[in-house]
């Protein structure tokens, strides 16, 4: 049996629509993985029926996280928020690290994940970060935009070796101060915090870059979605 796992939706506030980019789907497809979009809902009830049937979660990419959360008021230079999305996300992140259960957070998931375990963000890198590091790049996006450095001795370079490695960035926010009981597992260029996981945990790690967009021609993407995969199994 392919294990389950869910991604949570994206939302179109315009269209009023669900929706999800291929990609997600097609990289844990290719990595022997069933995905399933969740419903966008915060009733308890609705999440936990929907958390029993998944092996492991993807905290997908998408609206900015609400700074209320990190115990901040949000700026004018602060994206569209979901509140919904993120009392979701809050319900589904606590359970799956109370039950172990295997956790992948890309972009706004790598933010979600640093911010609900207690540490803040960058609301607006361009005003907030000075740097000549491309982290908004334009497409097509799975080509590099820059660097990271793995740390030795992290999740991340068990997986792929420690060193350098190029990765596709497309992000306003970014981790500020790491969450208490996180460990930092790769930096940008300019010292941004570009990969944590969660100690403790089984599989609980978060990317800034994304591999949904680069698995094709990038085997790091690909060898990095199918160790989630297989920590689903």
């Amino acid at each position: 049996m392919r294990p389950v796992i869910g991604l949570i939706p994206l939302y179109d506030e315009d269209k009023e629509s669900y929706w999800m980019l291929p990609g997600y789907m097609k990289v844990l497809e290719t990595c022997g993985a069933l995905p399933i979009m969740l419903p966008l809902t915060s009733d308890e009830a609705e999440l936990a029926q929907s958390l029993e049937l998944c092996d492991g979660l993807i905290l997908t990419g998408g609206h900015d996280v609400d700074p209320l959360l990190y115990h901040e008021q949000p700026k004018a230079t602060c994206g569209v928020l979901c509140k919904e999305r993120d009392c979701m996300e809050s319900w589904l992140l606590g359970k799956a690290l109370e039950k172990k259960l295997p956790v992948f957070g890309i972009c706004r998931g790598i933010q979600f994940m640093n911010a609900y375990l207690g540490g803040t963000l960058y609301q607006d890198l361009p005003t907030e970060y000075d740097s000549a590091v491309e982290h908004h790049m334009t497409p097509p996006y799975d080509r590099a935009a820059h660097k990271v450095t793995i740390l030795a001795d992290t999740v991340l370079a068990d997986i792929l070796g420690e060193g350098e490695l190029p990765v596709n960035s497309y992000h306003h926010q970014a981790v500020k101060e790491v969450a208490p009981g996180v460990t930092t597992m790769a930096i940008s260029e300019d010292g941004l915090v570009e990969a944590i996981s969660v100690n403790g945990q089984k599989f609980a790690v978060g990317v800034q870059w994304h591999p949904e967009f680069s698995y094709e021609n990038n085997g790091q993407s690909l060898k990095l979605v199918q160790a989630f995969v297989d920590a689903c199994r």
